[in-house]
């Protein structure tokens, strides 16, 4: 994604060889910005930023637990707790989202 490849110049870390062309840099999966001298053209993206959330569909969580769990165990387990609506885990694990 664009936003990946806006890294500080001086941030940069390099991502190719001395000479690599910016089609060749992409296809690696890396940026490419020759606007600045002296820092490294080909570089790496920032990491992307996720998030976990409980997802709102009942229908799609994942089982984390037990019929009868507690609340407080399943969020020591580090699933989400909802108890409703009747017939799907009231337990249920996280989704990671890209933000």
């Amino acid at each position: 994604a664009k936003c990946q490849c806006k890294v500080v110049p001086k941030q940069r870390t390099n991502c190719g060889y001395p000479g690599i062309s910016a089609a060749e840099c992409k296809k690696i999966g890396c940026c490419f910005n020759a606007s600045v001298p002296s820092v490294p053209w080909c570089y790496n993206p920032k990491q992307k930023k996720v998030r976990k959330v409980c997802p709102n569909d009942p229908y799609t969580r994942i089982n984390c637990g037990h019929p009868g769990i507690k609340p407080r165990e399943c969020i020591r387990k580090g699933c989400c707790f909802r108890a409703h609506p009747a017939g799907v885990p009231w337990c249920f694990y996280h989704r990671t989202v890209e933000e």
